[in-house]
């Protein structure tokens, strides 16, 4: 997670504080609508736990994906 929150800092010219708190917010929000095994899949994937799945392959980063595609109306 502190991978994307430096990320998030670097690309929106704020503090890691700030990053911080925006990327809680956005897993906070994902979590709350994505089904609760997607859910806890994606704490893996952000804290690099799924490394090297493609979105458009099997694992967890397929199921995200398509969990995200329903989400917004794909």
């Amino acid at each position: 997670m502190e991978q994307l929150i430096a990320t998030v800092a670097e690309k929106a010219g704020i503090d890691k504080e700030q990053a911080k708190s925006a990327v809680e917010a956005v897993m906070g929000f994902l979590k709350g609508k994505l089904p609760a095994s997607l859910a806890g899949q994606l704490d893996g994937l952000v804290k690099g736990g799924e490394e090297g799945e493609s979105s458009e392959g099997g694992g967890a980063m397929g199921a995200i994906s398509k969990g995200l595609g329903g989400l917004f109306g794909k």
